[in-house]
């Protein structure tokens, strides 16, 4: 299949987080917690299409809805009720959020809160954590992966993708994550033309490192001191809880990024925030300050399977699942000590990220990997796979509902073979 994908796509390959050396899997179905490849390998799947599929595959609640909407029709150039049902969900339980605009990914999420913040304050820069993935909006992808061939004192913004235009980089500025005083400096010099500051509670590529409380609630002080919006990219971070990391930390940004869960395994992403905010959208008085459209953009299937998706995760669900994060944690940490390797197991939830270094992990640069680190990340990677688990290549892993305790020990036990394999290496 990679030889026929070559012919046809470059690398063989629409979408490089999936590519593995020296050809990916090819998955061909999914149940519950399971993936199956073409090959007829069965794979505990701890990485659910990058954190998406929080009920893993074929939730029946989900199923019903879209083979529902598919009967009535798949999308149309008009609003359906569909759309209007999810916005009132997500409303009700994102403390921050008065209004919802939605979009096709988390990529477009995530865009459209930048605009938007730089449409209501008039201003053009955004700050941004080094290290963080937001998607691949230019001004997002800045700093993203940064290295110690162009780290200063500071975090530079470099470009990630060759060709970035240097206007994007005049516009971003990268600071270090949790540094409070870093960012009041960052303020301190550009405060008038700092339109909002992107953050991720819990930066999947910047480490998967809890935010400090404190650390968020002077983000949020500064920022407002200078007249500036703080955007919160809960992409990822909704599954932390019934509220997203928002909930969690207690902290209201002005806007918020979403995507992924909310789709029901879709494609889909939205904006939200204070209805003061969200206006620059509002098309009801002539041209609004920020015109947003697409083609499938609150698409009816999309709608009806992230509302059931998001109905069945109850309170109960994100116990559930906190609780087979927290035994997979700790097991994790117990058996690198036990096979002698440095390493740390870090993360909230239903999401935690290995990584094979020993000092204390603060930030982007503390879990940055060497030759070393990225060796052992490959090996740990495929020796997974080879025992049954799907993971991300650099580390991240993902739960899902349907796993029980049980599928929990028998990831562990795998992971547990990985790490005395990658100890026995000379």
């Amino acid at each position: 299949m990679f030889e026929r994908a070559r012919k046809v796509m470059p690398g063989g390959n629409t979408r490089t987080t999936v590519y593995i050396d020296p050809f990916p899997i090819y998955a061909d179905r999914g149940e519950g917690c399971h993936v199956w490849d073409v090959d007829g390998n069965v794979y505990y799947d701890c990485i659910n299409n990058f954190t998406a599929m929080i009920h893993g595959y074929g939730h029946p609640d989900v199923t019903t809805a879209v083979v529902s909407q598919i009967a009535h029709g798949t999308a149309f150039g008009a609003p359906t009720e569909s759309e209007l049902d999810l916005a009132e969900l997500l409303v009700e339980r994102l403390p921050s959020v008065e209004q919802v605009r939605f979009a096709n990914s988390g990529t477009e999420g995530v865009m459209m809160a930048i605009k938007a913040a730089r449409a209501f304050t008039g201003r053009p820069k955004i700050v941004k954590i080094e290290g963080a993935y937001h998607g691949s909006y230019d001004f997002a992808e800045v700093s993203l992966d940064s290295s110690p061939a162009n780290w200063g004192d500071m975090p530079a913004s470099t470009a990630y993708a060759k060709g970035t235009p240097a206007g994007v980089l005049n516009d971003v500025i990268a600071v270090p994550f949790n540094d409070t005083e870093a960012l009041r400096a960052v303020f301190d010099a550009h405060g008038g033309t700092i339109a909002g500051v992107l953050i991720d509670p819990m930066p999947n590529r910047a480490g998967l490192i809890p935010a400090r409380k404190d650390y968020l609630e002077a983000t949020v002080e500064i920022a407002h001191c200078f007249g500036s919006l703080v955007i919160f990219d809960e992409v990822i971070s909704l599954r932390l809880g019934y509220s997203g990391a928002q909930g969690l930390w207690g902290i209201d940004p002005d806007l918020t990024a979403l995507g992924k869960i909310i789709g029901g395994g879709f494609p889909v992403g939205a904006v939200g925030g204070r209805a003061e905010v969200m206006a620059v959208f509002d098309p009801t008085r002539g041209k609004p300050a920020l015109p947003h459209a697409g083609t499938f953009t609150a698409n009816p299937v999309t709608m009806r399977a992230g509302l059931a998706a998001m109905r069945t995760l109850t309170p109960e669900s994100f116990e559930h699942l906190e609780s087979i994060g927290a035994l997979l944690r700790k097991g994790i940490t117990d058996s690198l000590a036990r096979h002698g390797l440095n390493g740390q197991c870090v993360g909230l939830g239903s999401l935690f990220k290995v990584h094979f270094t020993a000092p204390p992990i603060t930030d982007y640069r503390s879990v940055y990997p060497g030759a070393s680190e990225r060796k052992k990340l490959n090996l740990f990677h495929k020796g997974l796979l080879d025992r049954g688990v799907l993971s991300a290549s650099y580390g991240l892993f993902a739960l899902s509902t349907p796993m029980t305790e049980n599928d929990a020990r028998d990831i562990l036990s795998a992971v547990d073979g990985a790490l005395a394999a990658i100890a026995s290496q000379p």
